[in-house]
């Protein structure tokens, strides 16, 4: 089994993780299953980098039923509607485009009434692409958050419960202005745990978080004092109580609200460890929620990749070892990548030298990071092709180490986007 070999494999794994993380089908699924008949419209609504397909399985399902609807989108994920309006927006940091199209998804939210129901639609990338900030807060205000929150390490739950206390959509807000109208809420998650208030901010869930706790995150990252002065006054006037909090889970307007997780990392990962056992491999997949820093979680990839290579524990090679979930890059120089590519080039290093070994991480989006790559493959022998792998890591380049190499992962917009999947393989002698 040749490097070579090996990383066709790791591909066609990741091929069959991403055709079972296909939002369509499950959100088709979902609706077939529903009567919404005694409704008198039906208004649909969302953002994410799915968002397009959603909205097309809507379609195909309720057709005329539903009387007007609009989704927000990133950049170049788009598909052919009849009925529901694609906005294409900025991400992941939030543009103007995003806040016109989040000004006209919350009016036709609150414009339903109590014989209406509104579908919402969200998948992964929504936080940043449905932005409609709290007056006086501006755009660029919100942006320079979202900027310093990235660069600083917060996870995406900790970035998201400040995105919901900044804005006038996110945090159950959404389902406040569609109320007294039923919610239905179907959210392809790509945040640990499907925690349904951090997919996408929980525009129509019920928001565990306060101002209080938003503030003391930006304590915990050294930011708070970097924040615009107005998303200071926001967060202090919310814990004086002169600013009404999100919906909390008693709150009454949720009666009239359904979340449904329809799609996640786990579906993808099981037709992952299925592939990779037709393939021969023997395959183990060892958790879907990794998270952490991610050079930090490579080299414990790369740890086992070593015990599998060297010592055949805990499984024998041919073997294959997948986990997902979603790391986080903290920010030191001021080169170009994503988290999968770095986190394929850290563990490079710790690989170099091993025998028929291959890492692989991309996500199921198709984008890592401000880049058009979803992510990069290495092997024990990349570091031989480019030795100045630990100057680029040093300088958060992993993109234009890996695209000097050819090693990129690219994609294109996939429709899907359930966090990421990462590979280890480990190759039988010849």
């Amino acid at each position: 089994m040749s490097n070579r070999f090996l990383r066709r494999q790791a591909r066609r794994i990741f091929q069959a993780a991403l055709r079972a993380a296909d939002p369509a089908g499950a959100v088709a699924a979902y609706l077939k299953r529903r009567d919404y008949s005694r409704y008198r419209n039906v208004y649909a609504i969302g953002a994410g980098k799915a968002g397009a397909t959603m909205a097309q399985a809507a379609e195909r399902v309720l057709g005329r039923a539903i009387a007007a609807g609009v989704v927000n989108v990133k950049d170049g994920h788009t598909a052919r509607l009849r009925r529901i309006e694609l906005h294409q927006c900025g991400h992941p940091v939030p543009d103007e485009r995003g806040v016109a199209g989040a000004r006209r998804i919350a009016e036709m939210a609150a414009a339903a009434g109590r014989r209406d129901l509104v579908l919402c639609l969200i998948s992964g990338g929504a936080s940043a692409l449905m932005p409609l900030p709290a007056e006086p807060i501006t755009l660029e205000e919100k942006q320079a958050v979202t900027r310093l929150l990235l660069a600083s390490g917060a996870d995406i739950h900790e970035i998201n419960a400040v995105r919901k206390h900044i804005s006038a959509i996110k945090g159950g807000q959404l389902a406040r202005l569609a109320a007294p109208a039923a919610v239905e809420a179907l959210l392809l998650s790509d945040v640990i745990g499907d925690d349904i208030d951090a997919i996408g901010s929980g525009p129509a869930a019920p928001d565990a978080s306060t101002f209080g706790v938003a503030a003391e995150i930006l304590r915990r990252y050294g930011i708070w004092e970097r924040v615009p002065g107005a998303v200071r006054e926001r967060i202090e006037r919310g814990q004086r109580g002169e600013i009404p909090e999100t919906p909390k889970p008693r709150d009454p307007l949720f009666r009239r609200v359904r979340n449904t997780v329809v799609g996640g990392n786990r579906l993808a990962l099981e037709a992952a460890r299925q592939e990779a056992r037709r393939l021969g491999f023997r395959t183990l997949v060892l958790a879907s929620e990794v998270e952490g820093e991610t050079r930090e979680v490579a080299r414990m990839h790369a740890a086992m990749a070593r015990e599998l290579a060297k010592f055949g524990r805990p499984v024998k090679p041919p073997a294959c070892l997948i986990t997902g979930g979603e790391t986080t890059v903290t920010i030191r120089g001021d080169g170009l990548g994503g988290r999968n590519q770095e986190f394929v080039l850290a563990a490079a290093l710790d690989i170099a030298g091993l025998e028929r070994t291959v890492v692989f991480s991309a996500g199921t989006d198709g984008t890592d990071g401000p880049t058009d790559a979803a992510g990069a493959v290495a092997d024990g022998g990349t570091l031989a092709r480019n030795p100045e792998a630990r100057r680029y890591l040093d300088n958060n380049d992993s993109y234009h180490y890996f695209e000097g190499l050819g090693d990129l992962v690219k994609t294109g917009p996939t429709g899907t986007n359930v966090m990421d999947v990462r590979i280890v393989l480990v190759g039988g002698r010849l």
